[in-house]
């Protein structure tokens, strides 16, 4: 599985700076933290949120889908991640509103 640009990396730590992310290196991604929570991850040059209930169907009605894999044959699907629409890259309020979303969800979800 190809791994993370430093180009897009960059890009998106950029344009979520109001959320002060730490970028850490994770298998051949990049998980997305704030304040010991993480709230996205980048694989592939692609954005994905942390999402539940609540906001899974905001993405799904922008036509977004969960993070994949493939493990040997199978292909392995991770529904608390959500791709990022692309559109979203040139609304940056916008993403960042959705990126707040994310900490909320990964927040109570490392409460649990």
């Amino acid at each position: 599985m190809p791994g993370v640009s430093p180009r897009f990396q960059a890009f998106v730590v950029d344009l979520l700076t109001p959320l002060s992310p730490v970028a850490r290196r994770m298998f051949s991604g990049v998980g997305l933290f704030h304040s010991g929570a993480m709230f996205g991850l980048l694989v592939r040059d692609t954005l994905y949120f942390r999402v539940d209930a609540a906001t899974r169907e905001r993405f799904e009605r922008a036509g977004s889908e969960p993070f994949s894999y493939m493990r040997g044959e199978r292909r392995v699907s991770l529904s608390a991640y959500y791709a990022v629409p692309e559109d979203l890259f040139d609304q940056p309020d916008e993403l960042l509103t959705w990126a707040r979303d994310a900490v909320t969800v990964a927040r109570a979800a490392s409460r649990r």
